[in-house]
């Protein structure tokens, strides 16, 4: 696809004022969005306001970026092209308000800071739950309803309400340090918005229109906050796509999205053409939305199209393997082709980031080299080993684990997570290979490694390591034999195609889906995109470009066979 489609078009031409875009998968939300900006910046032209692309994730954000660049240079010298913002909705309300305005409203008496939830002075923050029992304050929840906040925490995907009095006195005396958590940070921006207007007629003042992408991820909270600037004067516009509304457990369901078209003076508009499936697979994600979409891709000469096969539960390797040689027969990239689960735990694991052994902070060493020699995950096994890092600190800045996590917030950071960084992907003279024995081999170099990096830690950034650390990192419950067994590590599941949730490949186009799911998992998807389960099958489907499969456990395999080819699925090994 190279020119706008006329629908596309519609949306970049459409006069200045709010939009609401409802989007199919694959429809070219992101090319059209960053052509909406360009042309907003055309016409503010010498304006010195400025306008924002908000999305939820740092993959949407760099591509928003990317492509801004290169179409930005059509622009006009005087049109201020670079007075633009591409970022994550978060980021862009903890940039203009929480950072530099809420600590007033909060009582601080410094910048407010996000807590990762690790941080020792945390424990002296509890809350009661209703059957009394304490939980950290980073397990509560922030939702908004009948024009106020509420509080509650989940139990098995329920919530439950808590005291209001008890959490919002809570928070304010966590609000004094100056620490807030993601939910909290919602809490504190709007609460500084309304108690601090002048902010809110600037930020109006600065930015008079908003892009806000992926649409259907707007919870509760962050509505709030865009309704207070949306009545103070600010245009928003909102693109995706309800049915890919997969966060439901924080309260963003899409509804937001959908109902925004109703309202005075939104201009509506859709895109109904799939540029990234083949056309089995868009009739598929057609018969689950019930929608009519239509297809810009031909059938290619490939095996194509949606499957279903079956797998034991204490054997799905087979099926794997079996995925895996038809990628590669189909002359996929099988770095563009992902294994998606519908929790954490599967995925787990498949990827074997479920068996670490030890204790305490070895165990989580342990972790983070099973992340990165089975997994290739290497951004998580620098999470953890941050973690521990931080843990090994004596006395270290309460958000100091918070500034390593966050690159794009604390650039001052870069040499110390650097530092880190190379530690992370060096088993030579960094975290050690887990293919060592466990307790003899890989714990003493461990060890030796780790005091090292401390020392190093100490002499260039001036931060002190605890005394002892031999009693923190023991060999407790460490086996004689290797983390991960060397042929493990050789497996073309674990090198070359990757395993993960659907919410993490959520915005990806990918060559080929194994979707590994449960009984469960399955009915939901076929019966629709009403519930949350169903539209994750649904989100799960639409990554694939070419080829989607179904792994279908043996147990329900006779009573879901005849509903998977009525939906439009071919069954793996039939003609």
């Amino acid at each position: 696809m190279t020119a706008l489609s006329d629908e596309q078009r519609a949306v970049v031409d459409a006069p200045t004022g709010p939009l609401s875009v409802i989007a199919c998968a694959g429809s070219g939300k992101t090319r059209t969005a960053v052509h909406r900006l360009v042309e907003m910046r055309r016409r503010l032209g010498k304006q010195r306001g400025r306008v924002a692309l908000l999305s939820f994730s740092n993959v949407a954000v760099d591509t928003f970026r990317d492509n801004y660049r290169h179409l930005a240079q059509t622009l006009p010298a005087t049109s201020g092209r670079d007075r633009v913002d591409i970022d994550t909705l978060d980021a862009f309300i903890t940039t203009h308000v929480i950072r530099p305005h809420a600590h007033r409203t909060m009582g601080a008496q410094q910048t407010a800071y996000l807590v990762a939830g690790s941080e020792p002075f945390l424990a002296g923050f509890t809350f009661m739950t209703p059957q009394r029992f304490p939980l950290s304050i980073t397990k509560m929840r922030v939702g908004f309803r009948n024009g106020d906040f509420h509080f509650f925490h989940n139990v098995h995907s329920q919530s439950v309400d808590l005291s209001s009095a008890a959490a919002l006195n809570l928070i304010a005396r966590l609000g004094r340090t100056g620490a807030y958590t993601h939910d909290l940070g919602r809490y504190w921006c709007h609460r500084a918005l309304r108690e601090q207007p002048a902010i809110l007629r600037a930020l109006v003042r600065r930015y008079p229109h908003v892009l806000i992408d992926e649409s259907q991820d707007i919870g509760p909270c962050h509505q709030a906050i865009l309704d207070l600037l949306a009545d103070a004067g600010m245009e928003i516009s909102l693109i995706g796509d309800p049915n890919q509304g997969i966060y439901e457990f924080s309260g963003a369901d899409g509804r937001f999205l959908t109902e925004y078209g109703n309202r005075a003076g939104v201009r509506s508009f859709s895109l109904t053409k799939n540029y990234r499936s083949v056309p089995a697979i868009l009739s598929l994600a057609n018969q689950l939305s019930n929608r009519n979409d239509t297809h810009d891709r031909d059938a290619p000469d490939t095996v194509h199209g949606a499957f279903f096969a079956s797998y034991r539960t204490n054997d799905r390797n087979h099926l794997i393997e079996t995925f895996e040689a038809t990628v590669a027969a189909a002359g996929l990239d099988p770095g563009r082709c992902a294994i998606l689960c519908r929790a954490a735990k599967l995925t787990n694991e498949l990827s074997g980031a479920d068996t670490p052994v030890g204790r305490g902070l070895v165990k989580e060493f342990a972790l983070a080299s099973i992340l990165r020699d089975k997994r290739r995950d290497y951004k998580r096994s620098f999470e953890v080993l941050a973690r521990c890092v931080v843990s090994l600190l004596d006395d270290p800045a309460e958000n100091l684990l918070a500034e390593l996590l966050s690159p794009a917030r604390y650039s001052e950071m870069r040499l110390l997570r650097r530092r880190l960084w190379q530690f992370v992907r060096d088993p030579v003279t960094g975290l050690p290979p887990s293919t060592l024995l466990a307790d003899t081999e890989w714990l003493p170099l461990l060890l030796d490694r780790v005091r090292q990096l401390l020392a190093a830690l100490q002499a260039d950034f001036g931060l002190a390591p605890v005394d002892r650390l031999g009693n923190k990192l023991t060999r407790r419950d460490l086996p004689h034999a290797s983390l991960v067994a060397a042929d493990d590590l050789g497996t073309q599941r674990n090198t070359r195609i990757r395993v993960d949730t659907v919410h993490k490949a959520k915005g990806e186009s990918l060559d080929a889906v194994l979707y590994m799911a449960t009984r469960e998992h399955i009915e939901a998807m076929l019966d629709g995109v009403a519930t949350e389960v169903g539209r994750i099958g649904y989100v799960a489907a639409t990554r694939a470009r070419n080829l989607f499969w179904l792994g279908v456990p043996m147990s329900a395999f006779p009573a879901l066979r005849q509903r998977l080819l009525d939906a439009g699925f071919r069954e793996v090994g039939t003609a």
